[in-house]
């Protein structure tokens, strides 16, 4: 799964500049134009790496930087017209992980993303948290009980989370719906097909938000269900 970027600039013709190139590397990307909406984006999205203006309307880059530091690590690579050192000590003191004067080259501005990525990756693989699920575009957080897709947070009922927390769990196997409900409903199976059906219905639709996921659960017919 290629990594999910936040490009953050007033400037409209960066965002797009950035977009083409982020797209032919194949990165997955969302652009936005101040820090308000991006500090939005990061509470229903997981970014992996930030591309920041410094110099925006309203809340400035390293504002932002402040308040994503308290609660996020991934990358950050700021990008501005301003190129004093102190501004550069500045950026990377508050948090920024690299820093990029405008203007740039893209293709030297892609090589830092992926040396940012790449180092960001390898410190999170010997630091995976035991409570993340994961499989291609789906993440769950056991302990949090978030759900992602492709980066886009998917808010679910209690039943859909433990219905799919279960089938993670048992990832490569064909669950029967007897054994869906009892391990999340705690009763024993008795007629019950239908509220199987139903959440497994709603689970799948709230998956498939971007209409590229619609195999997350496989119907084995006659079986079950299979993550």
């Amino acid at each position: 799964m290629k990594e999910f970027i936040l490009v953050v600039d007033d400037d409209k013709d960066i965002c797009r500049l950035l977009g083409i190139y982020l797209g032919n590397e194949g990165y997955r990307y969302l652009t936005c134009e101040n820090a308000a909406q991006a500090l939005d984006i990061l509470e229903h999205y997981q970014v992996d790496l930030i591309l920041m203006d410094v110099m925006m309307p309203g809340i400035d880059g390293i504002s932002a930087c402040l308040q994503i530091r308290e609660k996020s690590k991934m990358p950050i690579i700021f990008m501005s017209a301003k190129s004093e050192d102190i501004d550069i000590i500045q950026g990377l003191t508050v948090g920024g992980d690299d820093y990029v004067t405008k203007p740039f080259q893209p293709i030297e501005l892609l090589a830092r993303i992926k040396a940012q990525l790449r180092r960001y990756k390898q410190y999170n693989e010997t630091e995976k948290p035991a409570h993340t699920l994961q499989t291609e575009d789906l993440t769950v957080d056991m302990e949090s009980r978030q759900v992602w897709v492709s980066g886009r947070e998917v808010r679910l009922t209690r039943k859909e989370y433990d219905i799919l927390e279960y089938m993670l769990r048992n990832k490569g196997q064909v669950l029967t719906m007897a054994q869906i409900y009892e391990a999340v409903w705690h009763e024993e199976f008795f007629c019950s097909e239908n509220a199987v059906m139903m959440h497994i219905a709603n689970l799948r639709n709230k998956l498939n938000w971007d209409n590229v996921h619609s195999d997350f659960i496989k119907t084995c017919w006659g079986r079950g269900y299979q993550i």
